[in-house]
């Protein structure tokens, strides 16, 4: 068997996972650049960028190319782009600003702290959630089809909030339901809303039983060092 040449960072970088992911940022880079003037073209964009976030982790497992480093960068990717997304909503509906702030730092908070949690107790990505977090996070993580709705509807109402924002080309006439006027937009926002709510309630669940996990990983420390003490005074 021929030797197999030495892993280096640049064949981390270059793995397939990882060069979907950089195609995600492009993308949405794109969705940024025109998000104020072309809501058609910023949609697409940052739709295409989310769809392929279920690809990366696909070819993760099929080629063994799960890393720290796609890890984060699928993690990163996620936030930045719901943020931005949520920041031009702010600015769309200022008399909502205070909720937008909240909701992403809700996201933020959220994702961040589990993503320390797992890594700091030994896993190699944040979806690798065990049952010990209990039966919803462990799930939502480990059933590819559960997370990829929660995600996808979540990103749809928001896109849905965005596209809202847009007076339409011509009526949709789709007709009216108490005064407010039905479009494409308004029906996605309906449909998704549940789910985008039940993505609300997981971020919490999850920020919850993080801080737990990392208080856990404190005591043990903690007492560990107290024993060593103990030891050496004896």
């Amino acid at each position: 068997m021929a030797d197999q040449k030495p892993i280096t960072t640049t064949t981390i970088f270059l793995f397939i996972p990882n060069l979907i992911g950089y195609a995600r940022v492009v993308l949405a880079l794109g969705s940024l650049a025109v998000m104020r003037y072309h809501p058609k073209i910023c949609t697409w964009l940052y739709v295409v960028s989310c769809l392929l976030d279920a690809f990366d982790g696909a070819a993760a497992r099929k080629f063994n190319q799960s890393t720290k480093f796609g890890a984060i960068l699928d993690m990163v990717t996620d936030r930045c782009t719901t943020s931005c997304l949520i920041c031009f909503l702010s600015s769309r509906y200022p008399n909502w600003a205070i909720f937008y702030q909240l909701l992403i730092s809700l996201d933020l908070a959220s994702h961040y702290m589990h993503m320390v949690a797992m890594l700091g107790s030994g896993q190699q990505s944040h979806k690798k959630v065990g049952k010990e977090r209990g039966w919803f996070l462990n799930l939502y993580y480990t059933n590819t089809r559960v997370l990829f709705i929660f995600c996808a509807a979540n990103e749809l109402f928001f896109v849905a909030l965005y596209l809202y924002s847009f007076p339409p080309a011509t009526p949709p006439y789709l007709g009216s339901v108490y005064g407010i006027p039905l479009s494409y937009a308004t029906i996605m926002a309906v449909v998704t809303f549940p789910i985008w709510l039940g993505k609300q309630v997981t971020n919490v669940i999850q920020m919850v039983q993080a801080a737990q996990v990392l208080a856990q990983v404190d005591v043990e420390e903690r007492n560990g060092k107290l024993a060593a003490g103990s030891a050496k005074n004896k």
